[in-house]
């Protein structure tokens, strides 16, 4: 950008050119610009899944009504019907999700 602002002003008339600070303070604007979108995009694309089935896994849960196997559980204010994997979860026993099947949710026990 640089080198093509110099070269299309370069044999302009007095009254006609461009002063060279104001090419540089542009090109620097427009630089500064667009490494800010594109460390942006960078970021976007680093942060860790929130919503979705990616988003979910591995999440803490607590269990509304006891799951033996088959019961419910609490994530984030939302109701979601859960198996436990192994064993009884009791109702406010914190769980964790490995596995989401359709709107059903597979859980673990967490230890203590």
């Amino acid at each position: 950008m640089v080198l093509g602002s110099l070269t299309m002003f370069s044999n302009n008339p007095p009254a006609l050119d461009i002063n060279r600070g104001l090419i540089a303070i542009v090109s620097v604007v427009v630089a500064a610009f667009i490494i800010f979108v594109i460390g942006a995009v960078v970021r976007g694309q680093r942060r860790q899944v929130t919503t979705g089935t990616e988003g979910i896994v591995g999440r803490t849960a607590v269990a509304k009504t006891k799951l033996n196997p088959k019961g419910t559980v609490i994530i984030d204010g939302e109701h979601w019907s859960a198996v436990v994997s192994s064993g009884r979860v009791e109702p406010g026993e914190e769980v964790t999700v490995t596995e989401v099947d359709g709107l059903k949710l597979v859980v673990k026990k967490q230890k203590k």
